[in-house]
C-alpha cells in the first residue's frame, strides 16, 4: 500500500485543484470585473479538458511505461496551474486550466488503474478507494487551506500552493514509483467494442448522468447558498462536502471487498445522493441540520467512482486504464455540461435556489438507468446458469 500512498499524492493536487475553484469564482470574477456564469467557465473548461484527456492520452500513451506517463502528466498538470496563476486576462487563464484539466485527465484514470494493479485481486478494492481517497483529501483539507491562503495572498497565490504540490507528488514517483509496462494497447477493434459493450456503455452512461448533478452543482454552491439563505461564508459548507468526501472514499473500498457487489452499492449511492440534493433547501433553514446534506453529499459523490471503476476492470481486465479512463471521462464530461449549463441559466436570469431541485431529479434518473441495469444482469446471470446446467 506505500507506493498506492505516492498514487495518492497525485490525486491530492487533482482534487485541491478542481475544488477550490468554485471556491474562488468570487474573488476570479473580482480580478477580471466578470459575472458569477462566466467565471463559471473556469470550472468547465478544466473538466472538459479533463473529459476530453482521458480517453485520448489513454489511446496514444497506452502500452508507455507507467511511471513515465504518470511524470508527463504531473508535469503538464503542474505547469497548467503555474500559467493559471500568471494569467494576466481572463482567457489567458482559460486556457491554462485547459492544460492544468489535460494533465489531470491523464493522471486520474492511470493512477487508478496502476494502484489496482500493484495490489492482489483481494485488496483491489481498498486500493481503489485509497487512490480516490486522495482527491476527497485535498478537498477536505486543500479547499478550505486554498480559501484561507487566497484570503491573505490572493487566489493566484493558491494556485502556486497546488503547484508546488504538483511538483512534489511528480519527484516522489520520479524516485520510488516501480517503472513497469502497462497493458499492451487494445486495438481499434477492441477499443469498438468496449464502447458498443452495452454493459461498459452502460455503466459509464450512470456514471455521466450522476455527474452532471453532482459536479454541476457544487460549481455553483457560492450562489446557490447566497440566494437561498443569504449565506456569504461558503467555506464550512465546503468543510462538510469534503469531510463527508473523504468517510466515503476510504469507506467505500472496505464495502466493496466485502460485499463483492458493487452495483447494488451504486444504487444506494445514488438513492442518498438524490436525498441530500432534494433535501439541501429545507436543512438549510435549520443550522442544526444544515451541514448534514453536504456531508452526505461529499460521502457519496466521492464514493460513486470506485463502484464503477471496480466493475469496469472486471467487464474489461486486460483494458483497465483504457476503460477507467471511459468512466472518469464521463465523470468529468457531465461535471463541465453541468457547470455549463448551469452558467446558461444564471446568465438567463434564473434564481440559483432551483438547482438543487434539478440535480435531484437528474440523479433520480441515473438510479432508475442503475436499477434496470441491475435486472438485465440478473436475468442474463439467471439465464446463463441455466445454459450451463444444461
Amino acid at each position: 500500500m506505500r507506493k498506492v500512498l505516492l498514487l495518492t499524492t497525485g490525486m491530492f493536487a487533482l482534487g485541491f485543484d478542481a475544488y477550490v475553484m468554485a471556491g474562488l469564482l468570487p474573488e476570479i470574477g473580482t480580478t477580471y470585473k466578470i459575472s458569477d456564469s462566466q467565471s463559471g467557465q473556469a470550472v468547465s473548461v478544466f473538466t472538459l479538458c479533463y473529459a476530453l484527456a482521458a480517453p485520448i492520452f489513454a489511446t496514444a500513451l497506452a502500452g508507455k511505461p507507467v511511471r513515465k506517463t504518470l511524470v508527463v502528466a504531473l508535469a503538464v498538470f503542474s505547469i497548467g496551474n503555474g500559467a493559471s496563476a500568471l494569467a494576466q486576462n481572463f482567457p489567458m487563464l482559460l486556457v491554462a486550466r485547459a492544460v492544468a484539466g489535460i494533465g489531470a485527465g491523464l493522471y486520474s484514470p492511470l493512477a487508478a488503474a496502476a494502484s489496482a494493479s500493484i495490489v492482489i485481486e483481494e485488496k483491489r478494492g481498498r486500493a481503489l478507494g485509497m487512490t480516490l481517497g486522495g482527491m476527497s483529501m485535498g478537498t477536505v483539507l486543500g479547499v478550505p487551506l486554498g480559501l484561507m491562503i487566497a484570503e491573505h495572498i490572493g487566489w493566484k497565490g493558491t494556485l502556486w500552493c497546488i503547484t508546488a504540490i504538483g511538483v512534489i507528488a511528480m519527484l516522489g514517483i520520479i524516485t520510488s514509483f516501480p517503472n513497469f509496462p502497462s497493458d499492451a494497447p487494445p486495438s481499434l477493434r477492441q477499443r469498438l467494442g468496449m464502447i458498443t459493450d452495452r454493459r461498459v456503455s452502460a455503466t459509464v452512461g450512470i456514471t455521466f448522468v450522476a455527474s452532471i448533478a453532482s459536479l454541476g452543482l457544487y460549481t455553483y454552491i457560492a450562489p446557490i447558498l447566497q440566494n437561498l439563505e443569504g449565506i456569504q461564508n461558503v467555506t464550512p459548507y465546503l468543510w462538510a462536502w469534503g469531510i463527508g468526501g473523504v468517510i466515503g472514499s476510504f469507506s467505500i473500498g472496505p464495502m466493496i471487498d466485502r460485499t463483492r457487489r458493487p452495483a447494488l452499492l451504486m444504487a444506494g449511492i445514488l438513492a442518498i445522493l438524490a436525498f441530500a440534493m432534494f433535501s439541501l433547501p429545507s436543512a438549510l433553514k435549520f443550522p442544526v441540520l444544515a451541514f448534514l446534506p453536504f456531508v452526505f453529499w461529499g460521502a457519496v459523490g466521492w464514493a460513486s467512482l470506485a463502484p464503477q471503476q471496480h466493475v469496469l476492470l472486471r467487464l474489461q481486465p486486460k483494458h483497465g486504464a483504457t476503460a477507467v479512463a471511459l468512466n472518469s471521462s464521463a465523470n468529468y464530461l457531465g461535471g463541465a455540461i453541468g457547470s455549463t449549463f448551469g452558467g446558461i441559466v444564471l446568465f438567463a436570469g434564473l434564481t440559483p435556489s432551483y438547482f438543487p431541485y434539478a440535480a435531484g431529479c437528474v440523479v433520480l434518473v441515473a438510479l432508475f438507468g442503475q436499477l434496470i441495469l441491475m435486472l438485465i444482469n440478473k436475468k442474463e446471470s439467471k439465464a446463463s446458469q441455466i445454459c450451463d446446467k444444461r
